[in-house]
């Protein structure tokens, strides 16, 4: 929940004025009720009225839903989502990369996108990574260094605090910001992807709605306490990365803890994605799914893919945004709630009934506008 695509908040409270408080929290809320209704969608009532899991991930409770239709319409929709969600994430990780070292080292003669290729070629081992094991003990070094950015980067802004003025922060909005706004806040809390994993991995299951509320909460506070203070400290002047704002000596040294940061978060998401394209494999042909030429041909054409995509569209922000508005907009609002309609509709409440249906209509409104606003604002980047 805590990412690195939270270093996008301030810029998109900047562009959202006092409504991107409203929505860091609303946003918290409307997930936090979503990765409840999904978990449910993975039980059923036994004969003696107890929940049994009889669902183990999204893809399984997409296919009950679908089952009439097509027994695999709904896991192949759910397993695209998935991969394009995935991608973009390490995408993400790319521009940012680029984007940390050109800062840094202003002084060389080479752009983001050069930059961006020499990330990639640091990230070539990748291809190479079979087991959950590897990525895990990366994943651990990650949350440490982005402990030590954001006390870094907040401390910074709490010795500035004399020059804080509430006039910095914008009263009225352009409405187009505002929509893209909206997809980086969603997409700094995007986590239904892996939520049937951890529930089923819960030594506790019971307690997963606890602890849901908990981690949202805690993510919700620091989220809104992250973004305003880094926007009360540079006002108009703060960046697409807030980093870059730093002053010299502590921007170097932050940005190549990030660096660092983004090279050691890319093998989780590109891992996930390149597992989730073996799986549909082996189930077409067990055999193909130990083929090595086959998973280095998957898992370099998987790295090549994010490479282009991070040369031609160089803007965190605003691919940040079109990412939270189509597949974080899918998997953390539309989906759930659709599957929870399908699923447990003669169980439900009115009252429950409606908040589906409004989950459903708020993240389909949100995602359109923000997907038009997004490719609109690519658009005119690039004309």
């Amino acid at each position: 929940l805590q990412g690195i695509f939270v270093l996008g908040l301030p810029y998109a409270l900047l562009h959202s004025g006092y409504s991107g408080l409203l929505l860091i929290v609303l946003a918290a809320a409307l997930c936090c009720y979503t990765g409840k209704i999904l978990i449910a969608c993975l039980y059923e009532e036994n004969e003696d009225g107890q929940q049994v899991r009889v669902r183990d991930t999204y893809e399984d409770i997409a296919n009950a839903c679908c089952k009439k239709l097509s027994p695999k319409l709904g896991g192949i929709v759910v397993n695209v989502t998935q991969v394009v969600e995935l991608i973009m994430t390490c995408i993400l990780y790319l521009v940012v990369s680029g984007n940390l070292l050109s800062h840094s080292f202003s002084y060389v003669p080479m752009t983001e996108k050069t930059w961006s290729v020499i990330v990639f070629v640091t990230l070539l081992p990748c291809v190479f990574i079979r087991t959950l094991k590897i990525v895990s003990k990366l994943s651990q070094l990650c949350s440490l260094v982005h402990f030590v950015i954001i006390v870094v980067v907040m401390t910074y802004c709490l010795t500035q605090t004399h020059q804080w003025s509430w006039a910095k922060f914008r009263l009225s909005v352009e409405f187009e910001d505002f929509l893209i706004s909206i997809g980086v806040i969603i997409f700094s809390y995007t986590s239904q992807i892996f939520l049937p994993t951890l529930e089923g991995n819960m030594k506790n299951p019971e307690e997963f709605r606890f602890m849901l509320n908990w981690t949202h909460f805690f993510a919700c506070i620091l989220k809104t306490t992250f973004a305003l203070t880094a926007l009360l400290t540079w006002g108009e002047e703060t960046k697409e990365v807030i980093t870059d704002n730093l002053p010299s000596f502590l921007k170097t040294l932050v940005n190549l803890c990030l660096l660092t940061k983004a090279l050691l978060s890319y093998p989780l998401p590109f891992f996930a994605a390149t597992e989730i394209v073996y799986s549909c494999i082996s189930k077409g042909n067990p055999s193909n799914y130990k083929f090595p030429l086959l998973a280095l041909s998957v898992r370099g054409s998987f790295l090549l893919l994010t490479l282009l995509m991070a040369m031609f569209t160089p803007h965190f922000a605003l691919l940040m945004g079109l990412s939270g508005s189509v597949t974080g907009a899918a998997m953390t609002f539309l989906l759930p709630s659709l599957f929870h309609l399908k699923l447990k509709w003669k169980k439900l409440s009115s009252l429950e009934k409606c908040a589906d249906i409004s989950v459903f209509i708020l993240g389909f409104l949100c995602s359109l506008a923000g997907i038009v606003c997004s490719i609109k604002g690519l658009l005119e980047v690039f004309g």
